[in-house]
């Protein structure tokens, strides 16, 4: 619903407006096809020159000055990187096709060989395990974070028995196979599936077909603090399953007993489902324009035994016509698709963003709760609330914050790439109609996009599910 990334990862982090919805991709590969590039370190790794230092992991293309000495890098080699001095800087994955050239993976002289890639497994799964202890509670966690844990381009999820594998860059991609063996062997799993988003193999420029074990379940159930969940791979978004969201769909039940809920991006029933297995929610309406998923919505209800009313529509419409029939909600939950997906995208995704929680707040009865999410890393919390700040000076509505909250734990975000944090949760309390401001009073455009604010909202965005 977030990598985005990312989601940077965003995951993820989210889901994908109707028109950009995953088609059956193509065959996946056998399991003798998995790419299984050796994790030993090479004895004489070529060199790369960079302009500067920096503490990103990402090189781009204008920072390179280029392979210098008589060994030239492939494409997904490791690769020693040194500044214009030839002084070292640390080891990183090349790639001459991608905007970003190197994945810095270790800092220092010393070449990274088997014992580099298990010791950031062995971190990564001892956060989640040791630290969080997330076994307790869930079977769905994030294993693995991109930048966050120490491995550009590489998301692992895990969902039961299956290591759902999301990858980003061509050098991880070369060595997947025995990446996965590692990381199964330290959570136990049996299965996995390896997934490149369209977008990011262009990017790359390598084709980077799906992998699965040949025993591959098409679907698996997990549990989440007591929500059973059925997590469908074929056709899925990202990794299966959006496990950014699970403290967040806890603290939710603090807000929702005796109340009515909307979830106006429901993708397959999260927020909803722990309103009412969790949460006393007297009543639970959820709302998805992927007729898949809510197919799949409505079977996670069946298995937690609880009756939410399931609406085919777009959220847009869907709201605008609850407003115009006097409807309000307790609580209403908005985790719409990732709407900014790219930097051309920024000001007609602000938009949407700003049109879309404009009917929220109206579908808010006072003293209720609005929980507005954005899964866009273009985005950044600040603009997020100034917007939200004109969207309540737009419907009318007085609102508190309460919190600002994002991703759970297990999608931790690395100080020098701050744009895993892309996932942003504001908490709001809805109070009284108040007089919408005049014209001579209204809102700049910084505050919501360059459109005017007072035009109506487009009701035909067609919001449907799943991160990008």
């Amino acid at each position: 619903m977030r990598p985005e990334p990312p989601r940077g990862p965003r995951p993820p982090e989210r889901r994908s407006p109707a028109a950009n919805r995953p088609e059956p991709g193509p065959a996946t590969a056998p399991l003798d096809e998995i790419p299984d590039r050796t994790l030993d370190a090479p004895a004489s790794p070529p060199t790369v020159a960079v302009r500067s230092a920096g503490l990103h992991p990402f090189v781009y293309r204008k920072m390179i000055i280029g392979p210098v000495g008589p060994i030239r890098p492939r494409d997904g080699d490791l690769v020693r990187v040194v500044d214009r001095d030839g002084l070292p800087i640390g080891h990183g994955l090349w790639n001459a096709r991608s905007q970003i050239n190197l994945r810095i993976l270790s800092a220092g002289v010393e070449v990274p060989g088997p014992a580099f890639w298990e010791g950031k497994l062995d971190r990564a799964v001892a956060l989640r395990r040791d630290l969080l202890k997330l076994d307790e509670d869930t079977n769905a966690y994030r294993v693995v974070h991109a930048e966050a844990d120490g491995l550009s381009g590489l998301i692992l999820d895990r969902y039961d028995d299956v290591l759902s594998a999301e990858i980003f860059s061509l050098g991880i991609y070369q060595r997947i196979g025995p990446i996965l063996e590692r990381a199964a062997a330290r959570v136990g799993t049996k299965h996995f599936r390896v997934h490149v988003d369209e977008r990011i193999a262009l990017a790359e420029d390598f084709p980077g077909r799906p992998v699965a074990t040949p025993k591959l379940p098409p679907r698996v159930t997990i549990r989440e603090n007591g929500v059973r969940f059925r997590v469908q791979f074929q056709g899925s978004h990202k990794t299966g399953f959006f496990c950014d969201q699970r403290e967040n769909r806890l603290a939710l039940t603090r807000f929702t007993p005796g109340r009515t809920v909307l979830d106006a991006c429901c993708y397959t029933g999260g927020f909803g489902l722990y309103a009412l297995v969790k949460g006393g929610a007297t009543e639970v309406t959820s709302v998805d324009l992927d007729e898949k998923a809510v197919a799949l919505a409505r079977e996670n209800a069946n298995a937690n035994q609880v009756r939410p009313t399931f609406v085919h529509a777009d959220a847009f419409g869907y709201m605008r016509q609850m407003a115009a029939n006097g409807r309000t909600f307790g609580v209403v939950v908005l985790d719409p698709p990732k709407l900014i997906p790219g930097r051309l995208d920024i000001s007609a995704g602000k938009r949407k963003y700003f049109d879309l929680n404009v009917l929220a707040l109206n579908c808010v009865e006072p003293g209720g709760i609005l929980l507005t999410c954005s899964c866009s890393g273009l985005l950044p919390i600040e603009e997020f609330v100034i917007l939200l700040r004109a969207a309540a000076r737009k419907a009318g509505r007085a609102v508190q914050m309460l919190a600002l909250t994002g991703a759970s734990a297990d999608h931790p975000v690395g100080l020098e790439a701050l744009e895993g944090a892309y996932l942003k949760a504001v908490w709001l309390r809805v109070g009284d109609r108040i007089a919408a401001p005049s014209l001579a009073d209204d809102l700049s455009l910084d505050d919501a996009g360059d459109e005017d604010p007072l035009e109506d909202p487009d009701e035909s965005t067609g919001l449907g599910s799943g991160r990008l």
